[in-house]
């Protein structure tokens, strides 16, 4: 029998797990698009370190929906970890909004594999759908995760902590364009000296 208790805690470890390392691995997207990523820290380390994150998530993700699956306390079948809003019986909205998060995030994790053969134009594009799996990972941790609707405090610290640390890189990254394109706008040889790219 596929119900005991151990399958329950590793979902549950999985989603908080995956939930803090795709927080990391998109600050690290959103700082090391053009510009500085970071004081002092090369560019193409924070790239690898992203990517190594994503990767690492990606490998969790598919661990926390095979337990998910395969523990038969709650019912949840395999085609609803791809087919989002089909047929769930169990909190269908947000087992739904987390099959759309993993289906985008599969669609982002096969073109970045395949990316020296896209266009950068298109991949860039569709590497930008990684913030809306994001912020849709987030809303299904909220809205099915036990800990969450069992008030501990400890998974509000987290959750809220990787929406704070999401929204200081974005910050962090908008003040970085607008400090660029003020430059640009005194200087307009700066930009092309490479100041802001």
């Amino acid at each position: 029998m596929l119900d005991g208790p151990f399958l329950w805690y590793l979902n549950r470890s999985t989603g908080m797990v995956i939930l803090v390392l795709f927080t990391l691995s998109t600050a690290l997207g959103v700082l090391s698009t053009r510009g500085n990523a970071g004081k002092g820290v090369p560019k193409f380390v924070t790239q690898s370190l992203h990517r190594n994150i994503a990767l690492l998530s990606v490998s969790l993700l598919v661990a926390h929906i095979v337990t998910a699956v395969v523990d038969t306390f709650v019912d949840i079948r395999w085609w609803q970890a791809i087919v989002p809003f089909y047929g769930s019986t169990y909190l269908p909205q947000w087992l739904g909004l987390g099959t759309v998060a993993f289906d985008v995030i599969v669609v982002i994790t096969l073109t970045s594999l395949v990316r020296d053969r896209l266009s950068h134009r298109l991949w860039r594009g569709l590497h930008l759908f990684s913030y809306v799996a994001w912020a849709v990972s987030v809303a299904h941790g909220i809205g099915i995760g036990t800990d969450i609707k069992a008030g501990a405090t400890w998974a509000y610290a987290i959750v809220g902590g990787c929406v704070a640390v999401v929204l200081a890189a974005v910050g962090l990254r908008v003040g970085q364009l607008a400090a660029a394109s003020a430059v640009a706008r005194v200087d307009p040889g700066a930009r092309s000296s490479g100041v802001g790219t």
